[in-house]
């Protein structure tokens, strides 16, 4: 073979072999990934299971509290069933031409979700990320019950519950994690301040206008009836918590690590804050508030968890303790509104002040990720894109779930009768007693 001829030859050799190399590999597994997120969908799991369940439970009267135990425990069994058969193909799936509002059909029956199957973007399996996603799907509309708790049919429950995830919930994480339009457009949540709290609490501000107060309320003192089960249940929701934030990087990474730090300081910011609203205002600091201030922090560092430094997370802490204090306060007081387990100012105020604090302290200048680049994102064009997601995701929640609950009224009817719920709903609806003493 000639020079010359080589010389025409090799060209053409890399002409063709170039596209081999430009060509994007598949994703490959990593096995530290993958075990943490396993570690990280226990977590979560455990957040309702026992956790929300205990924390719940010990904050309603003794004739109901084996009503709310039940209540999160079926509602993990049912959006177990709902997420294999459409929501999850609703929530993460490709819609196609409408893939910016909906997943569409084609994982139904997690079709295509299978051992070897790698979840597109990241190092884990599929079946590992649609089984943590499950995690947060089950405890969303757990949360929302603590609205309607003590007053509301279980069977009726059961029906809201199922349509709420599929008609409210799976759109919204798929707007905001499923490549729908919020994320495109830039909108930072990374672990649920929109798609979970603010989504729950407006659900829970609707549920509780639109079914009405408890029997007695306000004039009825309604106090916890077991502060030891609430405080356990607490320090549960407190752990698993690192799941819920730090798991929601997808992988076991700087951006885990900072999501856990800032979750942390969030939760004792917003505890400690809580507490010395207490203080001044009645005299003494109680549990209660403690371990509502907690959840609080919880709540708002979560939109923030993995874009914010250690500076942020004082500042989102520390606002949770104070606004979701006054907030509870003028709910309960002042609107008279029987949020009964006050979701709505602690989840709904929490995200929403959460998601907006992002756009700000996800600045490298207060120790943040930084803004955008490829976007080209300033402060205020941040603000403004978090600001249109609390707007779409507050109306598209608080519409949807009316439409749900008049459905759910119309077909079985969602509140108990009067003398059944002076009577309690452990006896009425489960024939069954939490105490017997």
């Amino acid at each position: 073979m000639t020079p010359r001829i080589l010389e025409k030859l090799v060209p053409a050799l890399f002409l063709l072999y170039a596209p081999l190399c430009g060509a994007a590999e598949p994703p490959k597994l990593d096995s530290a990934n993958t075990s943490w997120m396993l570690t990280s969908s226990v977590l979560v799991l455990f957040m309702t299971l026992p956790g929300l369940a205990l924390f719940y439970a010990g904050l309603v009267r003794t004739k109901n509290v084996l009503s709310v135990l039940m209540q999160c425990f079926a509602i993990t069994c049912v959006v177990t069933l709902a997420w294999v058969v459409c929501g999850y193909s609703v929530a993460f799936g490709d819609g196609g031409d409408l893939n910016k509002w909906y997943g569409g059909f084609a994982k139904f029956f997690l079709a295509g979700v299978d051992a070897k199957a790698i979840r597109a973007g990241t190092s884990i399996p599929e079946t590992v990320f649609a089984m943590y996603q499950l995690t947060f799907a089950i405890i969303t509309p757990a949360l929302v019950l603590g609205a309607y708790a003590e007053r509301v049919r279980f069977s009726t429950m059961l029906l809201f519950s199922l349509l709420w995830l599929l008609v409210v919930y799976c759109p919204i994480a798929h707007w905001v994690w499923g490549d729908g339009w919020l994320q495109k457009m830039g909108l930072l949540d990374f672990a649920g301040g929109t798609v979970v709290h603010l989504n729950a609490g407006v659900a829970a501000l609707v549920c509780s206008v639109v079914l009405g107060s408890r029997k007695g309320f306000p004039t009825t003192p309604m106090p916890p009836h077991n502060m030891t089960m609430c405080v356990t249940g607490a320090c549960m929701l407190w752990v698993g918590w690192f799941g819920f934030n730090a798991g929601s990087a997808l992988e076991a990474n700087p951006t885990a690590g900072m999501a856990m730090l800032v979750t942390h300081i969030g939760a004792a910011t917003g505890a400690f804050v809580w507490m010395l609203c207490e203080w001044l205002r009645y005299g003494k600091p109680s549990a209660l508030g403690a371990v509502t201030g907690m959840v609080a922090g919880l709540g708002t560092i979560t939109p923030a968890s993995g874009f914010v430094g250690s500076i942020g997370a004082l500042v989102i802490g520390a606002a949770a303790g104070l606004v979701c204090f006054f907030a509870t306060n003028f709910m309960k007081q002042s609107l008279k509104v029987d949020d009964s387990l006050d979701v709505f100012p602690v989840h709904g105020v929490g995200g929403l002040i959460g998601t907006l604090l992002t756009g700000i302290f996800v600045s490298a200048t207060f120790g943040g990720a930084g803004y955008n680049e490829e976007l080209k994102m300033t402060m205020g064009g941040q603000m403004t894109v978090q600001i249109v997601g609390i707007l779409a995701v507050a109306a598209w929640s608080a519409i949807a779930t009316w439409i749900v609950l008049k459905i759910s009224d119309a077909a079985i009817g969602m509140r108990v009768a009067p003398d059944q719920e002076t009577e309690g709903l452990d006896t009425v609806l489960h024939n069954e007693k939490g105490y017997n003493l």
